[in-house]
C-alpha cells in the first residue's frame, strides 16, 4: 500500500457580491452569441478570461468556466434583494495540480479584478472534498467490512472488471458509498477503473510524478494487476459544514476541517473482521483506514500533486487528438465504404478526399475561418 496523491478534491464557495451593470450587458451580448452559435463563446473582462456557455442554470444567468484545469462560476443577475450573486466551483484537476492555497488566491485575484471587493465575511463555503489515492493491486473492497453509525446511508456499486470476462452474476466491488451530500459522504472506488473509462490520462501523470519523487519507477496503464489504485474520498457538504461545525470562513476552514475530517473517520469505518466476535463496533480498522487517518492527521492545506502543469496539458491535448483523428479516420473509412470502395481503392480515394477538402478552404476561405476561429476558442484552455 502506497499513497500516490492525496490533496482537495473539490471546492465550493458562494461570494457576497454582484457584478456591476457594464459586466452584466457584456455577459448578456456574449451570452446571446453563444446560445445563438449553439457553442460555448470566449469572453475576456478586465483580464479575466472564461468560456461563457448559451444558458444559465440553477438560478443563476450566467455560467462560465477556465476549461478542464480552471474554476467554474455561475452568476446571478444584479439584485439588491440577493446579495449572493456568485457561486464558484473548483474540481479536481485545479485542486490537485494547484491545492487550496492557489484555489483562494485566484479567487480573490479573480474577484478584485472585477472590481468586486468582499470581506471575510463575504465568502460561504458549501462544500469541501478531500482525497487520498493508495496504489494497492491486490485489494479487495468488502462492502460489509463497513461499521457506521445506524443512520448512515450506504450504497453499494457493482460492476464487471473491465479487464476480464465475467458470466452471469460475477463481478467485483468497484466502490462503496456512505452517506448523502449536502451532509456528509465517504466513498471508497476503484480510481484505476474510472480514469481509463472516463478517459482521463493526466492521473498517470500525477501519479507517476509522486512515485518518481520517491525514487520509484512509473505505473504501467496496460497492466491492471500492478497499477490498481484504489481511492478513498471525504466529502463535507453545506448542512455539515455550517449546521454541525460553523464552518462558513476561510479562518472557519482552517481552525475546523482537520477536525471534521478526524471524525468523519471514527463515524464510518472500514475494518477488518474479527471472526470470533459478533459485535462489529469492535472490529479494529482495516490497515486502509488507519493509512488514511495518518494523512488526515497531516498537515491538510498545502498539498498539490507536483506533476508539471505543462505535461498534463499535453497528456489532455494528446488524448483528445488521438480521439478526434481516430473519429475522422473512422467518418473518412465509412464515407469510402458509402460510395463503394474497395480496400485497394482506399490510399487513392482517401487522396482524392484529402483534395476536396483543400478546394473547399481555398473557395469557402471565410467560412473556414471562422469555423477554425470557433473550434480555437473552444479549446483555448486546453
Amino acid at each position: 500500500m502506497r499513497v500516490v496523491h492525496r490533496g482537495f478534491d473539490t471546492l465550493e464557495v458562494a461570494i457576497r457580491a454582484n457584478i456591476d451593470l457594464q459586466l452584466f450587458d457584456y455577459l448578456s451580448q456574449e451570452k446571446d452569441r453563444a446560445e445563438f452559435e449553439r457553442r460555448e463563446v470566449e469572453i475576456e473582462w478586465k483580464g479575466v478570461s472564461l468560456l461563457l456557455k448559451g444558458h444559465g442554470g440553477g438560478g443563476y444567468k450566467f455560467i462560465a468556466h477556465g476549461g478542464p484545469d480552471g474554476a467554474h462560476w455561475a452568476i446571478k443577475k444584479p439584485n439588491v434583494k440577493d446579495p449572493w450573486g456568485l457561486r464558484v466551483k473548483f474540481g479536481s484537476s485545479f485542486m490537485a495540480d494547484h491545492g487550496l492555497g492557489r484555489a483562494r488566491a485566484y479567487l480573490h485575484d479573480t474577484l478584485e479584478k472585477l472590481d468586486l471587493r468582499i470581506g471575510p465575511n463575504d465568502i460561504s463555503i458549501g462544500r469541501v472534498d478531500f482525497c487520498v489515492d493508495f496504489l494497492m493491486p491486490g485489494f479487495q473492497l468488502e462492502p460489509e467490512d463497513f461499521v457506521m453509525h445506524s443512520h448512515a446511508n450506504r450504497a453499494d456499486h457493482f460492476a464487471v472488471d473491465e479487464e476480464k470476462q465475467v458470466n452471469g452474476k460475477s463481478g467485483r466491488t468497484t466502490s462503496v458509498t456512505i452517506g448523502k451530500m449536502p451532509g456528509r459522504q465517504v466513498i471508497i472506488y476503484d480510481k484505476r477503473a474510472e480514469i481509463v473509462s472516463r478517459h482521463k490520462p493526466e492521473w498517470w501523470v500525477r501519479w507517476n510524478a509522486t512515485l518518481a519523487r520517491d525514487g520509484l519507477p512509473p505505473l504501467d496503464p496496460t497492466n491492471p494487476t500492478e497499477s490498481r489504485v484504489w481511492r478513498v474520498e471525504l466529502r463535507a457538504g453545506k448542512n455539515l459544514l455550517k449546521s454541525r461545525w460553523g464552518i462558513t470562513t476561510w479562518a472557519d476552514l482552517d481552525d475546523k476541517l482537520g477536525d471534521l475530517m478526524a471524525d468523519t473517520l471514527k463515524r464510518v469505518r472500514y475494518t477488518a473482521p474479527d471472526p470470533h466476535d459478533t459485535n462489529r463496533a469492535r472490529w479494529p480498522n482495516h490497515a486502509l483506514w488507519n493509512a488514511i487517518t495518518a494523512e488526515i492527521d497531516a498537515d491538510l492545506f498545502e498539498m498539490r500533486s507536483g506533476a508539471e502543469a505543462n505535461a498534463i496539458k499535453q497528456v489532455r491535448k494528446d488524448e483528445h487528438i488521438a480521439m478526434i483523428t481516430a473519429n475522422a479516420r473512422g467518418s473518412l473509412i465509412t464515407l469510402a465504404a458509402l460510395h463503394k470502395q474497395k480496400v485497394d481503392d482506399l490510399p487513392r480515394f482517401m487522396k482524392r478526399i484529402g483534395m476536396e477538402f483543400s478546394q473547399y478552404v481555398i473557395l469557402e476561405q471565410e467560412h473556414a475561418a471562422r469555423k477554425l476561429s470557433d473550434a480555437s476558442e473552444r479549446y483555448v484552455f486546453v
